[in-house]
């Protein structure tokens, strides 16, 4: 089982959301809340960033991304160190999750700011694999994460055969994340707990939240499917 973070284990979309708009005030632009969570929501920092600069007719230019994307970690750095962001239940879900299928983390966000999060949530220690926005060369929509993370998994199940996309079970909260898992080949669980429901119709399975979410009940789907 391959999981995304932001919106599907941590509640932290609001944080993202606060930490881009700081930054970009700094430089005399403004996210609209709406535009963010319509359009925006499931890329990564430089891809997000690029976007509204292109939006607003400033030039993307690498330098100032970079610059942008650097203060941007900074505030949200600062606002997860002291706070548990896991959604109610996502914990317990995880933790079923780990007595059955090895797990790896596909995540959008940097590095330090996921093993933050789960450092704090007690949850590093279920993942086997953690891929970042660094581990890859293009976020989601595309592939990149989820095909990393299916690579270490298969290098770390070894002797086994190899491991296929469709033995995989993605865990993700956005129509980006869906489709980038969709172009890997695997199937996906999505939670309608950023997005609507309907929003995420393309999805394989979708449920309310991970909360609701019953392991078995899913498994016995997927079987028969």
């Amino acid at each position: 089982m391959i999981f995304d973070l932001d919106g599907t284990l941590a509640d932290s979309e609001p944080l993202h959301f606060e930490a881009f708009r700081t930054t970009l005030q700094e430089v005399g632009l403004d996210l609209d809340r709406t535009i963010y969570y319509r359009d925006l929501i499931g890329f990564n920092d430089y891809d997000c960033l690029a976007a509204v600069l292109h939006a607003a007719e400033r030039q993307p230019a690498p330098a100032l991304v970079n610059r942008l994307a650097a203060r941007k970690a900074e505030l949200y750095q600062a606002m997860i160190a002291e706070r548990d962001v896991l959604y109610p239940g996502a914990a317990d879900f995880v933790r079923r999750c780990a007595e059955r299928f090895p797990l790896a983390l596909a995540t959008g966000t940097l590095r330090v700011e996921a093993e933050t999060i789960l450092q704090r949530a007690g949850l590093r220690d279920r993942f086997v694999e953690l891929v970042a926005a660094e581990d890859v060369a293009h976020g989601k929509p595309a592939p990149d994460g989820f095909l990393t993370a299916l690579g270490r998994l298969g290098f770390l199940l070894r002797p086994r055969p190899s491991l296929m996309p469709a033995e995989c079970l993605v865990v993700e909260d956005t129509v980006a994340g869906i489709t980038a898992a969709h172009r890997a080949g695997m199937r996906v669980l999505a939670v309608a707990q950023t997005a609507p429901a309907a929003e995420l119709a393309a999805a394989d399975w979708v449920r309310p939240s991970l909360a609701a979410t019953d392991l078995d009940e899913l498994l016995q789907a997927a079987a028969r499917d």
